[in-house]
């Protein structure tokens, strides 16, 4: 699921838009920040989907085999195990998974070479013949060669990595949440009855969440000028264009949780940033942004300006 750490990443990624655009339409921009979220639900279901295309892919398959020339006695008794499997009769039962591919016009009619290749791969490898030899298959059996598909054959696609790379502007961020939000789906597939099962949550509580990065997106946007005064006084000895644009954003996000949001302590602020900063800034950002962070934290706290409250409280 989405955490508050990827949550302030999709912040950071529109601030940065929206600083690179010539218009400067707040509304728009908050808008596309709720789809960036959206967006990663629809990676999610078009990869549960792709999985599922993957497994059906054996009637196919078996189909061409058949339709050979000459076929052997193998192509014309194929072993069609895999669409029986519990998982996949499962997903396609899902209320929940249905009702999402309907809403994101999920089809793979667009690239039918996708699902032949990855199932050709699938159909080559040695588990896949030991899954179809097993005779003693179980819900965890059945679970094991759907993320073989999914860990083997399609995260190790380039085809299917271009495919998703092209389809969602942000799959190289969002591909980590993604895989955890898979393996969780694995874990909540655990019954014989498919309505018991359920898709992972990807934001468990998303009215706080909304209300949080809309906040935040719109607090560092308000105070922009202020910020950007405060972040110049400490780096007096730094030519502007040579500190970073991202690092500027993110201590301008952390000064905006400083100030305006007192439920979130201080050190997680700046234990968040810091982390942000070692995947999206360059590699000396984390100590120049923590230094000048605490800087401004100091000189806030000495004037009485940082207001926390609860769960902001804590140290």
């Amino acid at each position: 699921m989405l955490n508050r750490r990827h949550l302030r990443v999709k912040v950071l990624q529109s601030l940065y838009a929206y600083h690179q655009s010539e218009k400067k339409d707040l509304k728009a921009y908050e808008k596309s920040l709720i789809q960036s979220v959206d967006k990663v639900q629809e990676m999610y279901i078009w990869m549960l989907s792709l999985i599922n295309e993957v497994a059906q892919y054996a009637d196919t398959d078996a189909t061409a085999m058949s339709n050979k020339y000459l076929p052997t006695e193998a192509d014309l008794k194929p072993n069609l195990k895999i669409l029986g499997n519990t998982f996949i009769q499962s997903l396609n039962k899902n209320k929940e998974y249905l009702a999402h591919t309907k809403k994101y016009k999920v089809i793979w009619d667009f690239d039918p070479e996708l699902t032949k290749s990855l199932f050709a791969t699938l159909k080559a490898s040695d588990d896949y013949k030991a899954y179809l030899e097993k005779t003693d298959d179980s819900i965890h059996s059945d679970k094991d060669i759907i993320k073989f598909i999914f860990k083997k054959v399609i995260l190790k696609s380039s085809i299917a990595e271009q495919v998703f790379e092209d389809k969602f502007i942000y799959w190289p961020v969002d591909k980590d949440v993604l895989q955890a939000l898979i393996a969780k789906t694995f874990k909540n597939f655990a019954f014989e009855e498919p309505e018991k099962n359920k898709l992972a949550e990807v934001v468990v509580n998303w009215d706080d969440d909304r209300e949080f990065i809309i906040s935040l997106f719109q607090q560092t946007i308000r105070y922009d000028e202020t910020f950007q005064e405060m972040i110049a006084n400490k780096t007096q000895n730094w030519e502007p264009e040579r500190i970073a644009m991202m690092d500027t954003l993110l201590m301008k996000m952390a000064l905006a949780e400083f100030m305006y949001f007192p439920s979130i302590p201080v050190k997680v602020t700046i234990n968040e940033y810091l982390e942000i900063s070692k995947e999206f800034s360059t590699p000396k950002s984390n100590s120049f942004i923590n230094g000048i962070l605490d800087k401004i934290l100091a000189e806030l706290k000495a004037d009485n300006k940082i207001k926390k409250t609860g769960r902001g409280l804590m140290e």
